[in-house]
This record gives structure tokens, sequence and C-alpha cells, in this order.
């Protein structure tokens, strides 16, 4: 997976902001990221505070590009711009304080196109990555929320990859109908990134009718819609779990689906399910797990968790500069 993605990146270097410019994590994320040449990392901070905390541990960050809030030669552009974007909610005054702080100048940077990309969140929570990320970046044309994805990744049976992608299993809390469509089809487009042909499972505990109830409904009313919506995608649902992955209880329960046994991209119905679904897999089915992936925004802006190490740094940031559109 990582290699399709390296060599997409190599054909089209680009250039991801890190907000946490000092993190000993970030650093060690950087150096390797700059030997491989296909992605340049833009670390937020002060320079002389940067280069040597990265002296300090040892880590060669030559070639990074180092831009500081206080010393921003655009930093007048970037505010009016940040009060037009923010269109009377915000003075100057406000920009120029909230700019202040790496979140919001980092989103701005990519908002800006002095980078691609966005990475945070390795020292500060998940919202203070989002908040900026709505206000600046903004969801794309016809989407309404930001939500997310993971992806899965394990050694298969014939020595290949077997990747999977879920949604949405860290954002949306409980999604009601036109939500889980607009996550059903923006992981379908994150599945398509990883190389995934997607086959997109709405999950339930029923199976085409089997159970009943509001739940039930939803998620069913929400797959009807999402294959009006995009036909050319493989969909269906509302399926069990068993139903959607295994080909003998897909054959009793669904045998018309094109989906039902060969599932790779699972749709939840609220965050309860997805948070503790991609954990299973995680723990108990071997599957390497990356994310949450962010959907729906203008540009890739991803949110790191705050206990990650230097290999998920690097990981995400590869992923992250994957989703930019050519």
């Amino acid at each position: 997976m990582f290699e399709f993605l390296i060599n997409k990146l190599k054909a089209h270097p680009r250039k991801i902001v890190f907000t946490e410019g000092t993190d000993p994590r970030i650093l060690e994320a950087s150096a390797r990221l700059l030997s491989g040449t296909f992605l340049t990392p833009v670390l937020v901070g002060n320079a002389e505070e940067i280069q040597a905390a990265a002296e300090k541990i040892g880590f060669n960050i030559r070639g990074a590009i180092i831009i500081d809030p206080a010393t921003f030669e655009d930093m007048d552009k970037m505010v009016d711009t940040m009060v037009e974007l923010r269109k009377g909610k915000m003075t100057a005054e406000q920009c120029r304080a909230s700019l202040m702080q790496a979140n919001y100048f980092g989103t701005m940077l990519v908002k800006m196109g002095y980078a691609d990309a966005l990475l945070g969140g390795a020292t500060y929570s998940t919202a203070d990555t989002v908040r900026p990320a709505l206000q600046i970046i903004k969801t794309k044309p016809g989407n309404k929320i930001v939500s997310s994805c993971f992806i899965l990744v394990r050694p298969s049976a014939t020595g290949d990859r077997e990747v999977l992608a879920m949604g949405d299993c860290a954002i949306n809390i409980k999604p009601n109908e036109d939500e889980l469509v607009e996550i059903g089809l923006e992981t379908a487009e994150t599945a398509k990134v990883f190389g995934i042909d997607p086959k997109i499972a709405y999950l339930s505990y029923s199976t085409l009718g089997s159970g009943k109830g509001e739940d039930v409904d939803k998620v069913r009313n929400a797959c009807a819609k999402a294959k009006a919506a995009r036909p050319d995608l493989d969909i269906d649902g509302e399926l069990q779990f068993d139903a959607a992955v295994s080909p003998k209880v897909a054959h009793t329960k669904c045998p018309d689906s094109k989906v039902a046994g060969h599932a790779n991209t699972f749709i939840f119905p609220d965050i309860n399910a997805g948070n503790i679904g991609y954990k299973i897999a995680q723990r108990l089915g071997s599957f390497e797990a990356y994310g949450p992936i962010l959907q729906g925004l203008n540009a890739p802006i991803n949110d790191l968790s705050r206990g990650c190490n230097a290999q998920e740094v690097y990981s995400m940031a590869i992923i992250t500069a994957g989703l930019v559109n050519d």
C-alpha cells in the first residue's frame, strides 16, 4: 500500500505542514521523509528552536521548510485572507491572534497554497485540528459534514495485502440518513486512493429486512439514497457483517447481492459500532489500522493521536499527502 502511495508522490512531490515543529516524533518522521525526496515537510515554529531540537536528538532535517508565524513575511496578506474567509465572524485583530497559533497558521498555509496538506494533533485534540479546517479549508461542494475512515491492512493468504476501509469510526457520533450517505460515498473515494475497488456495505443488525426498527430503517434508507446518488458504485445494505464478508452466508441471506460476501468498504450506523468494529479488526484480526483519515474537506487535513510514535507520523504523512488530487 505504501509503495503505491510513494510512487504516486514521486510522480507528484508534495509539501506537508506539521504544526508541531519541535516535537521529536515530528522531527524523526521529517528526517525520514526528507531522505525519500518525495515529500517536503513544512515545519511550523521558531527556526532556531526547531534546528536545536533536531540537533539535540540527532536528526537531519536539512531541506525542510521552516516557517515561523512571528516572522512570516506574508502575515498581513494571510490576515486579510482569513478575514474574508470568516465573513464578518472575526475581526482582523482576532484573525491575527488566531494565526499566532500553529493549527490556524498551518491550515492557512494550505489554504493559500504554501503547502498541499496538513498533519497535526500530536500534542492537541482532534477538535483543534478540525475546527480550523472547517473554518478555513471548509467542506467540498455538496458536502455538509467532515467524516472519517480507517484503512486496515494485513497480509492475505495469497501473500498479497488485504486492504479494507471502515467509516465513520471517529467523528460523527449519531449520523442521520443523509450524513450516512455522505460518509459512504466519501469513504468509497478514500478507498480508491489506497487501491481498493470499493464494494460498499451499509452495516446493521439486519440483512435486507430480516430485522425491524428505526435503526434498521435509517441504514436501509441511507443505502438506497447512496445507490441513487452513485449508481456507478457497488453498494448494498442493510447487511449484517457476516453477510457482508462471508460468501457462504451471503449465498443464504442475499444471493443476488453484488456486494454481500465480498465487501471491502464498511459503513457503520454510528460511532459506537464503528469504533468498536475497527478496533476488533485491529486487535483480534491482526490488521494494521491507519487513521482516522478526515474526509469531505477541500484539502487533506489529518489528525494524529497524542500517543502516536514517529512511525505513525511518517505513515500518516504519506497517507495524507497521497490524498491530494493531481
